[in-house]
């Protein structure tokens, strides 16, 4: 103690106090640790030169400080309700004093080893003397002998800057921490945090485990606090499981007069009311996929639209579309989005179900463009309903009439689902082989789309419809292969040959089993 004594003595008749930087020194630790009883408890940004405030052995530390710039205070534990001065903390940090001439260039050159926390200023005006600045240091960048490394000495001696290291009393606050170092020393120890939400616009939506839910407003509150733009946060509390494919939320913190919002995908720009339709910004990636598939000049029939992400970006390819959503207030969107988009002149606005729109305007439309001699654009149908888009390929099988003028104009469906199996390629096939009646094998590809839930993923089977399946067999074809014969004489009325009534009866055992 007798020791510690002199080094007061001695740091009491120094204006500023300075680190070591020779191997002398060598014990301090690694990260600055400074004796929580000698801590100034003034508000504001302080250098720490005064006689009584200095860096102590680490046997002498006061065990209760904790300063990792990480962590909040520990009194925010358990909080519900967002107290923002709670998250005040007093920390020391290693600085350097410099002239302001030179700041702008050695921030620059000293990069590596500056202090970086979210809206923290990392250089700070001397008060005491106004042609200084004080610039603040990471402690987990010094090393353990309390000096910079040599390049960074290099560097200091280049500018003829002062390379001794000073301490700097710095005040943490709420606005200096991340939405994960917040929710992480609010939520009890060891319970899971979760960070994510999908942006929609000014919307930040998010899916809250149980454990979550009595944090859920303070939760939403950081949320908007520490994302510019976010003024809204919503919290899903039902899952999609009606035809409209919409969700019930309640708003956690922010505005809650409109869901009304404008995003963009990829330079098309799309408006919705987000309460009463369905998108996910996590399907940016397929959008794109299944664009850059089409020509221009192709035809697209977009079975369950939405506001228009499929169909818009097709139509601005110059591609023909046919576009379909039973949700009224999606079909009310989409028809906005095209406008907002300039493509509503290409394309088709449907207010149908899904399978109504199939034997509907598809099927008309396919039977024309099928029956031309020379087919110059290719045919896609996309069926993004992942939930029930599978049970829909029944439709297909014996929906046109006649036979193809060839098989390369086919349709080409990409049909989504979701899987929980553990093979989930073999799966989502087989399923869509069973509502079509017919194999698929060598002839289909399955895409995984994304993870949804554990066990739980977003599949894209695409294929094209083998014309067995798409077309009807005339029974009037059945005498073709004997034209010396007339059908007539063969076949009683209404009579089906006998290979005919095999396949009708297989395929009519399926359909029944297919909703």
């Amino acid at each position: 103690m007798r020791i510690f004594r002199q080094l007061n003595n001695f740091f009491a008749g120094l204006k500023t106090q300075y680190f070591g930087t020779s191997a002398s020194n060598a014990s301090f630790p690694a990260v600055w640790v400074l004796r929580g009883d000698l801590i100034d408890q003034q508000p504001g940004h302080r250098t720490v030169a005064q006689r009584n405030n200095f860096f102590t052995m680490p046997e002498t530390l006061d065990k209760k400080v904790d300063l990792d710039l990480h962590l909040p205070h520990p009194r925010v534990r358990g909080m519900t309700a967002l107290d923002r001065a709670a998250f005040k903390r007093d920390v020391v940090v290693p600085a350097l004093k410099v002239n302001k001439e030179i700041i702008n260039k050695l921030v620059k050159s000293l990069k590596r080893v500056l202090l970086q926390r979210p809206r923290l200023k990392r250089v700070i005006e001397d008060p005491e003397d106004e042609d200084r600045r004080f610039i603040l240091l990471d402690p987990h960048k010094i090393p353990a002998d309390c000096s910079l490394g040599e390049s960074e000495q290099q560097i200091l001696k280049s500018f003829s800057a002062d390379p001794r290291i000073v301490k700097y009393n710095l005040e943490l606050t709420y606005d200096h921490f991340k939405v994960e170092e917040v929710l992480q020393a609010v939520l009890p120890e060891g319970q899971e945090v979760t960070t994510a939400f999908s942006r929609i616009g000014h919307i930040a939506h998010v899916n809250l485990r149980d454990h979550q839910l009595p944090y859920k407003h303070l939760i939403g509150q950081v949320i908007i606090d520490k994302n510019p733009g976010i003024t809204c946060a919503v919290n899903k509390i039902n899952t999609i499981d009606n035809a409209y494919r919409n969700f019930q939320m309640e708003v956690l913190a922010g505005e809650e007069a409109s869901m009304i919002t404008k995003v963009k995908e990829h330079y098309v720009a799309y408006e919705f009311d987000f309460s009463k339709v369905y998108w996910n910004p996590r399907l940016s990636t397929e959008h794109t996929r299944i664009v850059s598939l089409l020509k221009p000049g192709d035809l697209l029939f977009d079975v369950f639209a939405g506001v228009g992400p499929f169909a818009i970006p097709a139509a601005k390819k110059n591609c023909v579309v046919f576009a379909n959503d039973l949700n009224p207030e999606s079909y009310t969107w989409l028809q906005h989005n095209c406008k907002l988009n300039k493509v509503d002149k290409k394309v088709k606005a449907f207010n149908l179900d899904g399978r109504d729109f199939l034997m509907g305007p598809v099927r008309e439309e396919l039977a024309k463009q099928l029956s031309l001699k020379e087919q110059k654009r290719a045919l896609h149908i996309v069926m993004n309903l992942p939930a029930m888009a599978i049970g829909f390929l029944d439709v297909f099988r014996h929906l046109l009439d006649g036979e193809p003028s060839s098989s390369a104009s086919l349709p080409t469906v990409h049909c989504y689902s979701f899987s929980k199996q553990d093979n989930p390629v073999q799966d989502v096939q087989e399923r869509a082989e069973e509502a079509l009646g017919a194999s698929l094998e060598g002839c289909c590809s399955v895409q995984l789309v994304r993870n949804v839930a554990p066990n739980k993923e977003m599949m894209c089977i695409s294929f094209r419809i083998p014309a067995k399946v798409l077309y009807k067999r005339q029974s009037s074809l059945a005498g073709a292969d004997n034209p010396k014969e007339p059908a007539s004489k063969r076949l009683r009325p209404n009579e089906d040959s006998p290979e005919e009534k095999r396949e009708s009866d297989g395929l009519g055992s399926l359909a029944s089993s297919v909703p």
